[in-house]
């Protein structure tokens, strides 16, 4: 049994000790991280409210403007989302800024001696790491990102005073079930009786709506409850309170920005259209359509499923036409085949690379799932992929990089200092 860091020890010796002590990195149900949680107090977070945020994608985003209208509005607030992109610090942040390495292995120490013989997940004990910051904090209002599903994510081990649901689609079948209406089941297991279960998600399964009508939810969906419509140059939101036009268009999904309202209707009812406009309008998120050069444009994004290679599809779409360059790589446990697929009609060349982690594919893996005809490279690391890429650069190409946390977080370092012309 590995033994724990003892004091004074790094941040990083503390994650290594983590990822050791439970025999498998997922471990769904709440008996474990509820017992800790309710030794240590945690449970009970007193006037703070809690937004817990469920989805197949779209909940970093949902949490980072909500955060934004918050700050705006004079609230203090804490953020719990993962993974992080490039440092674990990112997972945990109050008022704006990340938690430190000071703080961050205070919180685990004090797991630590809490749990004795209770063995916990690695996302167990952050989870955990976060809440204990949160109430030491003793914030306005605690935003959740959920991990994985919902029912049985170490988050749930909090009543939530407001559910959001951003949206549903596959992706971890192995653990949520293989149809939507399995994954829907899951995700709607952090609604609570009489308390708001906020969906943005168009196409509801109905197994949603059975559980929301189950334990007494008070269901608001989109185009029912709220909604918005564009025009060419600006949107507008109806909702049960808010009715609110000419709203800058968002730099994030527009799905979630309506969703986001939804959220601040019931969260604080009087908050300004002005702080609406601009925490829906100027917020953005490192890893989601983040452009890291102008000329020849190179963006990065996390879609790594079906449902967010189809967003990130339409927003390439909507770019003026020029030459479209892909450098990808992935998961070999992710829907490889259908994500791209989704793009691969509209990349003039891919740059495919092994991504060196465990779970990882090779570029040989990625390139049998596209069709013959692709022009498709392959290389071993992706240092080898840019560099291959970066020789073929014109000012007016477009790069898109994506596939996966760990190929933005690596193209992000490697990119670094760069300077394109």
């Amino acid at each position: 049994m590995p033994v724990a860091p003892k004091s004074g020890a790094t941040l990083n010796r503390w994650l290594d000790f983590l990822l050791a002590i439970h025999p498998t990195e997922i471990d769904m149900g709440l008996g474990r991280v509820s017992q800790v949680a309710k030794r240590m107090g945690l449970t009970d977070l007193g006037e703070t409210k809690v937004v817990t945020v469920a989805g197949t994608n779209g909940k970093g985003t949902t949490c980072a403007m909500i955060e934004a209208a918050l700050q705006l509005s004079g609230q203090t607030v804490g953020v719990y989302s993962s993974p992080h992109l490039l440092k674990y610090n990112e997972r945990v942040r109050i008022n704006g800024l990340d938690a430190t390495d000071a703080a961050l292995v205070n919180a685990f120490e004090s797991i630590e001696t809490a749990r004795a013989e209770i063995s916990l997940t690695f996302f167990e004990y952050a989870t955990l790491a976060g809440l204990y910051l949160f109430k030491a904090a003793k914030l306005d209002v605690i935003l959740l990102e959920v991990g994985l599903g919902g029912r049985l994510d170490a988050t749930n081990i909090i009543d939530t005073d407001i559910a959001v649901v951003t949206s549903i689609d596959l992706d971890h079948q192995e653990y949520l079930g293989d149809t939507r209406e399995h994954v829907a089941a899951e995700k709607a297991g952090i609604f609570r009786a009489n308390r708001p279960a906020i969906v943005g998600e168009p196409d509801c399964p109905s197994s949603l709506l059975d559980v929301a009508n189950r334990v007494g939810a008070s269901l608001y969906r989109v185009n029912s409850e709220f909604s918005y419509r564009c025009s060419d140059k600006d949107w507008h939101y109806q909702g049960q309170h808010f009715d609110l036009d000419n709203l800058p268009f968002p730099y994030l999904p527009q799905p979630n920005a309506a969703t986001v309202i939804a959220v601040l209707e019931h969260l604080c009812p009087t908050i300004s259209e002005d702080i609406i406009a601009k925490a829906v309008g100027e917020t953005q998120l490192a890893g989601r359509l983040e452009c890291l050069n102008d000329s020849p444009r190179v963006i990065v994004d996390v879609a790594h499923n079906p449902h967010a290679a189809r967003y990130l599809k339409s927003r390439l779409a909507a770019m003026p036409k020029r030459r479209l360059i892909a450098l990808c790589g992935m998961l070999k446990d992710k829907d490889v085949r259908s994500v791209l697929q989704e793009l691969s009609a509209d990349v003039d060349q891919w740059y495919l690379c092994d991504l060196s982690v465990p779970r990882g594919a090779t570029a040989a893996d990625l390139k049998a799932f596209m069709p013959a005809q692709t022009q498709a490279s392959t290389y071993t690391d992706m240092s080898a992929a840019w560099h291959a890429l970066r020789a073929q650069l014109q000012p007016d190409d477009v790069v898109i990089v994506f596939g996966s946390f760990y190929t933005v977080a690596g193209f992000k370092d490697l990119f670094k200092g760069e300077s394109l012309v």
